[in-house]
Parts: structure tokens; C-alpha cells; sequence
């Protein structure tokens, strides 16, 4: 990812902590597993990401490193999903995590999303650049501009296969260990995403929407982005933030979390 070497350099040097360049690198980091449900079609990509908020940053961000992107941010520049502003394409990416506990060299999945942001203006041109970076875990990635929408899986120990369509929960091969079925409903949601399509309502009630906080797994929020559109509307039950490039809002919110509409 070379073009992001003069960025770390200027993020490097605004940090004040030893080994601060090696942690934005996003190498060799500590694995992290989330739930999530994802799909992208006619040029929006939907998204509930899964998670323990307590562990969640919750920042929106809106930067200008090499383009202007708006996105989650987590681990200081990574992001779990956004979008950049590449024209009446634009591109929105997001990820869940692929299900396999396996570990292998490569980067946290939250940089190379920030990569593809910053450099690519189309899914096609963003699962060219995916094929010749190396993922640390299991990872499904699912790529939307204007003309398509793809989900592909990455991993230290596969090549990038697409999946059949454009949506993942947390699997990428067939079967699913009953037990893993039962802890994390992957089948069962990745079926109603797929019936339910991108429709926001339903991934803001079960079993889309979950509230198992008290075991470290719930929805922390839903994304709706419209990248031709530059227009992204973050959704919680009763409650909405929409934020746009040509009009975006600092600010905070306080949300109630668990309770599906």
C-alpha cells in the first residue's frame, strides 16, 4: 500500500507514544472478531456492524489524506466501513468478519479498507488492489459503486473468492459448525438479509438487529451509505445521523442501544 507511506510518515510524527509508527501500520495487530450482516445493490451498501460497544470507538470521521472519505474509524485511521467521494461511482466498502479462526502475516482489514478508500474509484478496481494485499484473519468484504455490488473473502489462507452474491454474515464456507450456528446465527441472518434485500427497516429488528450485549455481541449500528449520492445515513432503533461531503455535521450523539424496533 505505498501511497499511504507519506501519510503514516505525517501521522507518525503527530504521535507522541514508542512504537507508534509500527501500531498505524496495522501489522502483526491483535485479532479482533465482530458479527455484522451486509449487502450492496443499485449503488447503496447496508450494513449492521456487531460488536461490544464498550470496545467500539463510534467515531464518524471525514478526512482528506489523499481524497476525501467518510467512514467508521477505528484503531486511529482504520475503518470498519465507509466511502469516498470518486464521482457519480463513488465507492463504499464494508467488512464482517469470515467466520474461521485462523491467523496468518498481513494487515488488519481496517487499513486496507482505508487503502482502497483512498486510492480506488470502483469495485472493480478495489478487488484488483485486494488480490495482492495480505489479510491477517478471515475477512468478507463487500464493495459497492454505482454499476455493482460484490462480496468477496479474504484470508491469510485462501485466494479472494466472490461470494454468490453481494451480502455476508459471518461465514465463508459451507457447512457452519452447529455450534458456531447457534453462538452467531451467521445462516440465519445472512437468509433474511437476502429475503429482506436493502431494506433498512429489517436490519433494525431480529434477527438482523441483535441484543445479545450481555454476551458482547449486539448492533452497534446500522450504516446505510449512497456513495453516487455522497450521502451516508447512520441508524439506531428511533434514532438517525445522516452525513454527506458536500455538508458534513461535527458533532455527538447519545444513543440507547438494545432495544430493536
Amino acid at each position: 500500500m505505498p501511497e499511504l507511506v507519506p501519510v503514516l510518515g505525517r501521522l507518525t510524527r503527530q504521535l507522541d507514544r514508542p512504537g507508534g509508527d509500527t501500531f498505524l501500520t496495522h501489522a502483526a495487530m491483535r485479532p479482533f472478531f465482530s458479527g455484522c450482516t451486509q449487502i450492496g445493490g443499485e449503488g447503496t451498501l447496508l450494513r449492521n456492524y456487531d460488536f461490544d460497544p464498550a470496545d467500539c470507538e463510534g467515531t464518524i470521521v471525514s478526512s482528506h489524506f489523499l481524497r476525501p472519505v467518510i467512514g467508521m474509524q477505528d484503531a486511529s485511521w482504520g475503518l470498519l466501513d465507509g466511502m469516498n467521494d470518486a464521482g457519480l461511482a463513488g465507492l463504499a466498502v464494508s467488512l464482517t468478519f469470515g467466520g474461521r479462526f485462523v491467523h496468518g502475516p498481513g494487515f488488519a482489514i481496517l487499513i486496507v479498507l482505508r487503502y482502497l478508500l483512498e486510492t480506488c474509484t470502483g469495485v472493480d478496481e478495489a478487488i484488483g488492489k485486494l488480490r495482492s494485499i495480505p489479510v491477517a484473519i478471515p475477512q468478507n468484504v463487500t464493495l459497492v459503486d454505482s454499476e455493482k455490488a460484490v462480496t468477496v473473502f479474504v484470508g491469510p489462507d485462501i485466494p479472494l473468492p466472490e461470494a454468490p452474491d453481494a451480502c455476508a454474515a459471518n461465514h465463508q464456507h459451507l457447512p457452519v459448525p452447529d455450534e458456531q450456528e447457534q453462538s452467531s446465527r451467521t445462516q440465519e441472518r445472512l437468509s433474511a438479509i437476502r429475503a429482506a434485500g436493502t431494506d433498512v427497516a429489517a436490519l433494525l429488528k431480529p434477527p438482523l438487529y441483535r441484543s445479545r450485549f450481555d454476551e458482547g455481541w449486539g448492533t452497534v449500528y446500522t450504516a446505510h451509505y449512497r456513495p453516487s449520492k455522497g450521502r451516508v445515513t447512520y441508524y439506531w432503533p428511533g434514532e438517525s445521523w445522516e452525513q454527506r461531503f458536500d455538508d458534513f455535521a461535527p458533532g455527538s450523539r447519545t444513543m440507547i442501544i438494545g432495544q430493536a424496533g
